[in-house]
Parts: C-alpha cells; structure tokens; sequence
C-alpha cells in the first residue's frame, strides 16, 4: 500500500481554513466526532503527482494553550504522530492578528506551511506582501493561495509532499533593529523565535534537565516552553525540579515578545497597510466606544426589524394571495373529482394551511439573515462582541459567551454547539441554559401574526421589545448564577477584529440561500409531519373521525393542560395545544393556531381578522397576545435544540433540568406580563 502524507489544516476562525479544505476533498468528505468529545472531525482524501494524502481539518482556534476542547483536541492531534505536516491557513490580509498561532506552531519543531489565504482581498485593498522576505524570517514556505477562486491549491500540495523530508531549518536572516543580543548561543539561525536573554537562559537550562530526565523527547525546546509557560498538561507529563528556575509564569512576557517579533515582520513584509487600519480606526472610535457602542448596537438592530417588517410584510402579502389561491384551487379540483371531505380536509387544512401558512413568512425570515449577513460581513458583528465583553463579565459570563448568543438570534442549534469555544464547564453550562432565551428565526412567525393581529402600528415595538426581552432574560439569569456560583472566569475574550470591508456578494448570498434552504427543508420536513400529526389529533377521538374537534384527541389533552396556564392568560386548550405542537418547531405554532381555530389562510388580512374576531368571543385580548409571545420567546426550545443540548452537556438529567428551568421561566414571565397588563 502506497504511504499517505498526513497533513493537518488549522489556523484562526474565519481564516478560510474549511473553504480551502473542501476545495481539495469535495465530495471525499467524512465527518465524525473526535473520540471522548462533541467537537466534529472532518477528514478527505485527495491525491497530487502520485501521492496520496490524508487532509485532517482541525477546529479553528487561536492558540495552543490548551483552554477550549477545540484548541485541547487541535494541540493533541498536531503533538500525535498523526499529523506528517501542518498547513497553517492565514488570512492573509489580516496577516498581524494570524502570525501569533503561525509562532507557536513554529515552536511544535514539525514541518509547517504557511498558507496565505485571500491573497486577492489583499490586491483588493491595495496591499503588497513581500513573499521572498516572510520565509526568510518564519523560516517555512509561504504559499499564497485563494480557497474562494481555488488558486494556488497545486504549489500548496506539492510543498506540502517535499516538506515532509524537512529535517532541519535553513539558517533565519533576522534583522531586529535597533535590539542588540548577546546570548551565547546563536539561537537567530536555529529558531524563528528567539526570545530575551533572560528567557533564552532558563530554556536552556531547562533543556539540559530535560535531556538528563527524558532523553527519547522529540522536541526538547517547546516542551522548555510550555514549562515555563505553567502548562498544566506538560508539567504533568514531564515534571522536572526546576524550582530555581521557573519562579513563575513566563507566559505573558513570551507573548509579548512574540508580538513584538510579530510586529518587526509585519514591518518588513506587509506593504500600504497604514491607510486601511487609519480608517478602520476611525469607524472604531463609535461603534466600540466605551458608552455609544451598545447604544448604536441597538439602533442597528431596530433599523433591521424595522426593514423587516416593512419590506417582508409587503412582499409577504404577494404569498398571502398565492397561498389564498392555491388553496382554493387544491379545494375545487379535489371536490371536482369527488374526493372524500377528510382527505380533502387533510390535505387543505392539515398541509397547505400548514405549511403553506409557514413559507408566507420566508420573507420575513429573507430580510433578517439578508440585513444579519451584511452586518456580519462587513465585519461589525465582531465588535459587538468586544462591545459587549465588559458586560457580560459583570454579569458572570465569559466574554466569549456573547458570540454563542449572537448566533441564538439565527438559530439555537449552531449557537449550542458554539459554547465549546468557552473554556469552563460553567460557563458552558450557563451559555446553553440562556442561549433559548435568544429569539431565534423561527420564533419570528409567531411575533408577526399576534404582534399584526392586536398592536396594529405597534407591532414592529412589540416584535423588538420581545428580542430585548429575551436579551435581557438570559443575563440576568446568567446574573443570578454568577452571584450563587462565585468563581470568576479566567481568561478574558479574544477575538479577531477585522478590518471593515464592503460585503461581498456572494458570500452573503450563500449565507441566505443555506438560511433559507434550511427554513425551506423544515417546512419539506418537520413542520410538513407536524401539521399532519396536528390534523390526526385534532380529527380523531375515542370514537374515530369527529367533525367537531372540540371532541377529539387533542382537545382532551389541552382542557387537562389549560388550567395550569391560566393565570398567564393562556387557559384555553386550543392555545395550549398550539404551544405543545410548537415544540417541534416554534413556526407550527402558527399553522396549529390555523387548524384549531378553522381559519383557512391565517396569515392573510381576511384570516388574521377572523381569528382576532374568534380569540375576542373567548376573551384572548391583548395582554394575552402579548403572554403568549413572551412564552413562545422562554418556553422549552425545538426538539433540534434539546438533542443538541443533550449532546453537548452528556447528561439526560441536566437536560431535563434545564428544559424545566426555562418551562417555569416562561410561565413566570406570562404570568407577570398577563397580570400587569390586565390590570393596566
């Protein structure tokens, strides 16, 4: 069998990793978890001049210090033998904020390749990058590639299949102006970065213990390193009486000397730079102000609930009269052919009313990931999350908790699953018990329906006020849990803050079209079985098919429930059959309102004022609108959300711990908001 070349992929998030990744291994994909953790594993196959490779792409991170799973797994896997050479993927036109990863893969002693992604962003802004001086001074190949345009992948394999031969490195041409070195080794040919004397000193020593101890170690020098970085893992596997040495930690000099070497290449490689950052700078001055950033954070967000209600619900009445007439021609040609009154009942008000009813929202849903993808492109949903990292630090969170949250605006799913970036189990923990609270895409039809039924021109500040709501519901939960449990989080929030760029296209238009591919399979899927399932219970009884549904299966289990919501305005069964079926997705609350209520085309002008007329005769006013959506903003998350949960925390009682803590959170909530409203 012909010997495969192992090559790892890793770099920072957002570098272009995974784009460069799948332009080698297509369709040769196979994903799985790695052993003992959630984080996925991506491995692929591809073949260059008669040899084959294995591509492993590793989780994105920004250092080896080993806080997160991601950066945990990332560090074992490039220490194990199964990696013959690393392929560290760089932004290249944030080339400064990517080089502190690239030093500390330098240090591994393994053979690295550096891949300058997005080299045609760089030409686009103007910039030049010097590709002769950048391998004199890291000492390892800088490929410049373009996963977007798939340039450059060729030259990027075949030094990856000649570098596996690297034994050891070519002499380094460091200039270092203006720093004079006296350390009597020579250690400027042997090693990329070389540190203060001081520092240099006590690595060697180290070293010479390190070969007396363990004289089968690969690479003495890294191990030296992260000793004197107060590694836990390495102090651990190689203890060593070195007291008189390492005094303390080391860590943060090293990092500052490592910046400052960062800053000499960027200095000597990078070209028309300074123009773009002053402008950058600029913008920066108010988005991430210290009192106008989260300010003007919630005026952007109300400018894109504004557009989304007022463009989607003029593009949202075009699909209202489709659907309207879909209907009513699906219900003439089955009745034409003499179909029988229950499967025309089925099929009409079960699935057309159902899903039909949902897909009247796509544009809704289209104008909010539209307006998300160009705020996130453009690279200002970066700062809110540095906006908002001081104040998720008072209220007990880690900085990085707020990018999980961010992603709960979309979807609950994704935004679970970005709690593994968190380097605490309580922090993840409290991440995924208030990521819920986020008001996800699929909650939105819910707010449109009730908020257009009973405010009227208020709705847009009742949708919004429900967001904030939410917001305000997660932190201080969050608030409370940091006041019981008093240990501080550790390490503070890093993250990479892009230059500005005008968004591009085409990313922004894949990021909607698989927002809306999966809105539309949900409704293909889920919701197409839910609205059948919600007809069947709602068509039978203990006597077989009813025509009354107030005789039927699900009938009987609401009137059981309804008592328990009645003190928040919500004791009526078909209400509370709305909102269990809602737990298989939140938008079937709408086509199961529709099924209940017998109201054809609910989200139409004709429907909506038939089931404000049906709710009214029951006394559903609107302090009980208002109840409902805040229940359906906390109350327990789509079945995708709760396997998710499970997955991530391991644990079928904490699950159901947290499912019951957000359950009473939510009829706490309604039960406030009825009471206050009603008495108003």
């Amino acid at each position: 069998m012909d010997h495969v070349i192992n090559v790892g992929f890793v770099g920072n998030p957002n570098c272009g990793k995974t784009t460069l990744f799948n332009a080698y291994t297509g369709a040769n994909l196979k994903v799985a978890n790695w052993p003992g953790v959630t984080v996925e594993k991506k491995e692929g196959y591809t073949s260059y001049e008669g040899k084959k490779f294995k591509l492993i792409d590793l989780p994105g991170i920004y250092s080896l210090s080993s806080y997160t799973i991601e950066e945990t797994v990332s560090r074992n896997c490039i220490l194990s033998d199964e990696v013959d050479v690393i392929i560290n993927v760089v932004d290249a036109s944030s080339l400064e904020r990517n080089l502190y990863f690239t030093l500390q893969l330098i240090e591994l002693g393994k053979p690295v390749i550096l891949a300058l992604n997005m080299m045609d962003i760089v030409e686009e802004r103007g910039m030049e990058l010097d590709l002769h001086r950048l391998p004199e001074m890291l000492g390892v190949p800088a490929i410049p590639v373009s996963a977007r345009k798939k340039t450059g992948l060729s030259i990027l394999l075949h030094a990856a299949a000649h570098h596996t031969e690297f034994q050891e490195q070519s002499p380094l041409i460091h200039h270092h102006p203006g720093k004079t070195y006296t350390h009597p080794h020579d250690h400027h040919e042997e090693y990329a970065m070389v540190y203060e004397d001081y520092i240099e000193d006590k690595i060697d020593h180290l070293i010479t213990l390190l070969k007396q101890n363990y004289p089968e170690l690969p690479n003495k020098r890294w191990t030296a390193i992260k000793l004197l970085e107060n590694d836990a893992v390495i102090k651990t596997d190689y203890p060593l009486n070195a007291d008189d040495i390492i005094n303390r930690s080391y860590e943060k000099d090293m990092i500052n000397q490592k910046y400052d070497f960062i800053e000499e290449i960027i200095n000597e490689v990078l070209v028309n730079k300074s123009r773009k950052e002053a402008a950058t700078d600029k913008i920066d001055h108010y988005l991430t102000h210290r009192f106008l950033g989260l300010p003007i954070f919630l005026g952007i967000m109300a400018l894109v609930f504004l557009l989304t209600f007022v463009v989607g619900d003029w593009l949202k009445g075009y699909f209202e009269i489709l659907l309207e007439n879909f209907s009513s021609l699906v219900t003439t040609g089955l009745q034409s052919v003499h179909t029988s009154p229950m499967l025309i009942s089925l099929i009409v008000d079960g699935i057309i009313s159902g899903v039909g009813g949902i897909l009247t929202f796509l544009p809704n849903i289209f104008i909010l990931f539209l307006a998300l993808a160009f705020l996130e492109d453009s690279g200002y949903m970066a700062r809110v999350a540095f906006v908002m990292d001081d104040v998720m630090g008072r209220l007990g969170l880690s900085g990085r908790a707020f990018l999980p949250l961010l992603l709960g605006f979309g979807c609950s799913v994704p935004a679970i699953m970005a709690s593994r970036a968190l380097e605490h189990k309580r922090d993840r923990f409290k991440t995924i018990l208030i990521t819920p609270f986020m008001s996800c895409s699929a909650k939105l039809p819910v707010y449109v329906l009730f908020s257009s039924m009973f405010f009227g021109k208020y709705a847009i500040l009742a949708c919004y006020s429900l967001y904030l709501l939410g917001i305000v519901t997660g932190i201080g939960t969050a608030y409370i849990l940091g006041k019981i449990d008093k240990r501080k989080a550790d390490h503070a929030l890093l993250i990479e803050l892009p230059e500005y760029k005008t968004p591009n296209g085409r990313t922004i238009a894949i990021y909607v079209w698989e927002k809306i591919k999966d809105y539309l399979t949900k409704a293909g899927t889920v919701i197409f079985i839910a609205s059948v399932l919600m007809w069947i219970l709602l068509n039978f009884g203990p006597h077989g098919y009813v025509t009354d549904i107030s005789q039927s299966f699900g009938s009987m289990a609401g009137r059981l429930l309804a008592p328990l919501l009645a003190p928040a305005g919500l004791g009526y069964w078909q209400i509370v059959v709305a909102l269990i079926s809602g737990i298989a997705a939140k938008e079937v609350v709408v086509s199961s309102c529709s099924v209940l209520f017998g109201i054809q085309n609910i989200t139409t002008a004709q429907g909506m004022n038939a089931m404000v007329g049906t709710l009214s005769s029951l006394g559903f006013g609107i302090a009980n609108a208002y109840a409902l959506m805040v229940f359906v903003l906390l109350y327990i998350p789509c079945t995708a959300a709760i396997a998710t949960i499970h997955r991530e925390l391991r644990s079928l009682k904490t699950t159901f711990g947290i499912l019951a803590f957000q359950l009473l959170a939510a009829w706490v909530m309604s039960c406030i908001v009825y009471q206050i409203g009603s008495f108003l």
